[in-house]
C-alpha cells in the first residue's frame, strides 16, 4: 500500500485545518483499498456484516453526493447506489460492480464538493435542507460531519483490510 496521506498543518487556519483532514480521511480510504483486487474489494470480510471495501467506497460516494450536493449547494441529486427502498444499497454489491467505477463516481463527487465548498464561507448556510429534517448548516459543520463519518468508517475500512490481506497501518 502506498500511503499518499499529508496531516494538515499545526498552525494551519480553520479552514485549511478542515479541508486537509477532510482529505486526509478520504485518502486514507483510497489507501485502505490500494492494490486489491475488484473481487477483495467486493469481500464481505467481517461476517455476518455485508460492508465491504468497494461498498463503503459507494456509501462515501453518496454522502459526499448528499452533504455537499442536495444539502449544501441545493441540487436535485438523487443517490447513486441507495434508494427508500433499499437503504443498504451502496454495500449491496454484485458480480459486475468494479472498483474502476466506484472510485471514479467517488472521486467525481469529491471534485464536485470541493467545487461547491470554495462558495462558502465556514459561517455561510447552505442552500439546501437536510431532506428529512429540514435543517441547514453552516459548512464548518459539514466539513465536521463530513471528517467524523470518515473516521468511522476508516475504523471499518482498517478492519476489513486486514482480514482480507493481513494489510494493517493507521
Amino acid at each position: 500500500m502506498t500511503d499518499e496521506r499529508r496531516v494538515p498543518a499545526t498552525t494551519a487556519d480553520e479552514r485549511t485545518m478542515l479541508e486537509g483532514w477532510l482529505d486526509f480521511h478520504r485518502r486514507t480510504l483510497a489507501w485502505k483499498c490500494d492494490g486489491l483486487t475488484d473481487e477483495q474489494l467486493r469481500s464481505a470480510a467481517v461476517p455476518p456484516s455485508d460492508m465491504s471495501l468497494m461498498g463503503l467506497v459507494r456509501h462515501m460516494t453518496d454522502v459526499e453526493r448528499h452533504w455537499f450536493r442536495r444539502v449544501l449547494a441545493d441540487e436535485d441529486a438523487p443517490p447513486l447506489h441507495w434508494s427508500d427502498e433499499d437503504p443498504d444499497g451502496d454495500f449491496r454489491l454484485a458480480g459486475t460492480d468494479t472498483w474502476q467505477e466506484a472510485y471514479a463516481a467517488w472521486q467525481s463527487e469529491i471534485a464536485t464538493a470541493r467545487r461547491h465548498s470554495a462558495r462558502f464561507g465556514l459561517d455561510d448556510i447552505s442552500e439546501g435542507r437536510h431532506r428529512r429534517t429540514g435543517e441547514r448548516f453552516n459548512l464548518r459543520w459539514l466539513y465536521t460531519h463530513m471528517i467524523e463519518e470518515y473516521a468511522r468508517h476508516n475504523g471499518h475500512a482498517d478492519l476489513l483490510r486486514e482480514r482480507i490481506d493481513g494489510a494493517t497501518g493507521d
